[in-house]
């Protein structure tokens, strides 16, 4: 029997050659398009400064800007707008009480600033100062502080004070993600914004006339617009979603849930009632609303409470206050009290502090907003605050151990222990001195007030803690 030798096809092999080769050129096609300069080393095309008068210039491969006294915040901003991308750099602040930023998706007002501009957006803060807020998320001349550290106060230990950081930068649909030096710090999801510009901030100097003259340091500028792969987000990591009454898969998988589904009184009652009230409360394009009645302490619809009790948790919701109104969320509910009025509990006040005569009763300031009631005073500055007639956020977390903190717009504001000596000594020359062992309960339910006032809530959402 004859061997059959098969015999190679010359042409087959060159297709297969040159199939290889194309695979090749569109495979390094697809990693070019992984990340392109935003800043090309040499020049500043394609940006331009707005805003204040403080100088930007092009020296070793690097955009500097220096700090003016007499001027307002400065930007560089590209000329041309983004909408998703992953941004990546290197920045360096001289000195330790300057500041700095990089603005996302932003936009300007050309009448703003008398006439100079006005930028406005989302800015990821370079802060070198104590407070130590370097990647957290600030809206610039619009909402403030979204993402301040304290939410993740294990990131502020990132930044290298003098030296180059580097900075990731994701903004994918509406989430908006920042590493520092490799390491994850703040995660906002917002509805706002789906395009704007980037910009480089020199902040100004105010009144700190040592900062005149000090540098910011920006290189490796480079952006990927095309094929977005977001790097993973540990879990675990406290993220605001500004979406209203909506949980993201993150969220979801670090163990939220909603109290409140936007559409229905579902999961509330009544406290010492059979039912949700049949009065005094409304439910209206995904809001939680007291009606306003006489401004007495539940005596419409009286206050609402979860069906279920809670013992270690981390609660958030958002508020939103009329003028002059009072409400609170109570917590450690147990209703076993059966007194009249409001039923009695740990609470976070909700107040106008300006209007409202309740602010300057108590001790110390000690029930006007975020504060624990008749106990102790938030301590907040007015710059961390939201007008009246503005949506807050609003934080309060119980810890297995009875740490407790309160958080007003992303800002701790006092924190305790349930009971501490310290406690007890507070309760006992507070409105609760008469009820045994206020505070203490192992769980409770959440209650809202019904003080009289309108007052709105939404995306109230808790996560059980171990």
């Amino acid at each position: 029997m004859s061997k059959v030798v098969k015999q190679t096809n010359p042409i087959m092999l060159n297709i297969k050659k040159y199939s290889i080769l194309a695979l090749s050129l569109i495979s390094l096609s697809v990693a070019a398009q992984k990340a392109k300069p935003l800043f090309d080393g040499k020049t500043l095309t394609g940006w331009k400064a707005v805003a204040g008068a403080a100088p930007y210039k092009v020296e070793d491969g690097m955009i500097i800007g220096t700090m003016t006294k007499g001027t307002p915040n400065s930007f560089l901003i590209t000329e041309k707008e983004y909408g998703d991308f992953i941004l990546e750099l290197d920045v360096k602040l001289e000195g330790e009480t300057t500041n700095s930023g990089i603005q996302t998706r932003s936009h300007i007002k050309p009448e703003g600033n008398n006439g100079k501009g006005l930028v406005y957006g989302r800015q990821v803060e370079i802060d070198p100062t104590p407070r130590a807020w370097t990647g957290g998320v600030y809206d610039e001349a619009r909402r403030l502080w979204l993402y301040p550290l304290e939410l993740n106060p294990s990131a502020k230990s990132l930044y290298k004070k003098n030296e180059f950081n580097h900075y990731r930068i994701e903004c994918i649909g509406n989430e908006l993600k920042t590493w520092v030096n490799g390491a994850s710090v703040s995660y906002v999801i917002d509805t706002l914004d789906q395009s704007g510009f980037i910009g480089l901030q020199v902040h100004g100097i105010g009144n700190i006339l040592e900062n005149d003259g000090k540098k910011v340091y920006f290189k490796n500028i480079n952006i990927q617009t095309e094929n977005l792969k977001s790097k993973l987000f540990p879990k675990g990591v406290y993220a605001v979603n500004l979406t209203p009454n909506d949980l993201s898969a993150y969220e979801k998988s670090n163990g939220y849930k909603l109290l409140f589904d936007g559409k229905s009184n579902s999961g509330w009652i009544g406290a010492y009632k059979t039912a949700f009230p049949a009065k005094g409360w409304k439910v209206n394009d995904g809001i939680l609303q007291v009606q306003s009645s006489s401004g007495a302490e539940s005596t419409n619809g009286g206050d609402i409470v979860t069906k279920e009790e809670f013992a270690a948790f981390d609660l958030s919701f958002e508020f939103k206050l009329t003028p002059g109104a009072n409400s609170g969320v109570k917590y450690f509910v147990t209703l076993e009290e059966k007194n009249t009025g409001s039923a009695i509990g740990l609470e976070y006040q909700v107040l106008d502090d300006e209007l409202h005569p309740d602010a300057k009763l108590g001790r110390d300031g000690n029930r006007t907003l975020a504060s624990l009631y008749d106990l102790i005073t938030a301590k907040k500055e007015p710059r961390y605050l939201r007008p009246i007639g503005s949506w807050n956020n609003a934080r309060l977390v119980v810890y297995p151990n009875n740490k407790v903190e309160h958080y007003l717009n992303g800002v701790k504001v006092l924190e305790y222990v349930r009971g501490s000596e310290e406690f007890k000594k507070l309760v006992a020359i507070s409105k609760y001195k008469d009820w045994k062992n206020f505070g203490e309960a192992p769980k409770g339910h959440i209650l809202i007030q019904d003080h009289g006032n309108e007052v709105s809530y939404r995306t109230i959402k808790i996560k059980t803690l171990k």
